[in-house]
């Protein structure tokens, strides 16, 4: 083959292959797969349960089952307005999810995804999690600045955490902790998950306006995505000390820790996937901002295959402002809700 027809081939050949999501970074992340999933509805957290292999994605008044391996929709949780998140509770067979619209808990069988039960809770519930030292679900309540905490056996609340701000995102440590991001505040409350206590607020400076928030339960690291900053802060969780502050792609609403590989993300509106390095755990470092998809701005982590999954949508023109809607948000292009799978 002659030089010019080499270089020629090997020209197309990069082109081919950048386009396909198969060229990787330093982390090797990179999108390998991307089905549009469809269907009607916005969408906010997503969550994978590793072991039964589903991803679980909120649509606004639903929540879409999706297979884990095939990307194929296997199933829906109907009549959850306004949901925002979900958990899981593997051991007593039951699901439940953060419905702000309606101030409510669904309880759902896992098995089958049929409702078993609601529960009233704070005003606009966002974030929710499982505490497994407490036993209890936690929703983290927007509008009544408080935190609802739920006796998973007796499906019950059992106690109301005022937090003093507006609560994004709280993570567990498993051995009777529960941290969350106080948004407006820009720090972390740290609560007593058995008391039902806060025990101290943390700020997040240079951090402003936390939502994502990870937690590295072996090193004791939380990892706090701060959109007005555009900034991951890793902070001690046992005493608020800033460990560092480290820079991200802009529009972030979610975080990951992976134990097994030391990487931390965030998933960014901008459309990026940061990527950061726990070199020790005093000591972290930016290994790259991977391409994904605008708009895709949660995002949920497979511990078990190490995958990352996020999702967004294309969008249309705005319509143009009117006295109701000063800013209209543009409309999603009909079926075009993609589900995007990084592998490394």
């Amino acid at each position: 083959m002659k030089k010019s027809a080499l270089n020629f081939f090997l020209i197309c050949l990069f082109i081919s292959v950048a386009g396909s999501g198969l060229f990787a970074g330093p982390s090797g992340y990179r999108v390998t797969k991307q089905v549009k999933l469809g269907g009607e509805g916005g969408w906010d957290y997503l969550l994978v349960d590793s072991q039964a292999r589903r991803v679980y994605i909120s649509r606004g008044t639903h929540v879409m089952v999706v297979d884990a391996d095939t990307a194929a929709v296997i199933g829906d949780i109907p009549n959850t307005p306004g949901v925002h998140g979900i958990a899981l509770v593997p051991d007593l067979n039951k699901g439940f999810t953060s419905n702000g619209r309606e101030n409510t808990v669904t309880i759902f069988d896992l098995k089958t995804l049929k409702e078993i039960g609601r529960v009233p809770v704070g005003k606009n519930p966002d974030a929710i999690t499982y505490d497994p030292s407490s036993k209890r679900i936690f929703t983290f309540n927007g509008a009544s600045h408080d935190a609802s905490a739920i006796d998973v056996k007796t499906n019950t609340v059992v106690g109301t955490i005022p937090l003093g701000g507006k609560p994004e995102t709280g993570v567990p440590d498993d051995k009777g902790h529960i941290y969350v991001n106080i948004e407006d505040k820009s720090e972390i409350a740290s609560i007593d998950s058995n008391k039902l206590t806060v025990e101290a607020h943390w700020g997040l400076e240079p951090g402003k306006e936390p939502s994502g928030l990870a937690i590295d339960r072996k090193h004791r690291r939380l990892f706090s995505g701060c959109g007005a900053s555009n900034t991951m802060v890793v902070m001690n969780a046992d005493n608020g000390k800033i460990v560092a502050s480290l820079p991200i792609g802009a529009g972030v609403d979610a975080c990951g820790f992976d134990p097994e590989t030391g990487y931390a993300f965030s998933s960014n509106g901008d459309g990026t996937l940061t990527v950061v390095h726990e070199d020790s755990p005093d000591k972290f470092s930016v290994v790259e901002n991977v391409p994904t998809m605008r708009r895709a701005r949660t995002m949920s982590l497979d511990t078990k295959t190490h995958q990352v999954y996020t999702v967004s949508a294309e969008f249309g023109a705005a319509p143009a402002p009117t006295t109701e809607q000063p800013r209209p948000r543009p409309p999603m292009v009909a079926g075009s809700f993609t589900l995007l799978i990084l592998s490394r």
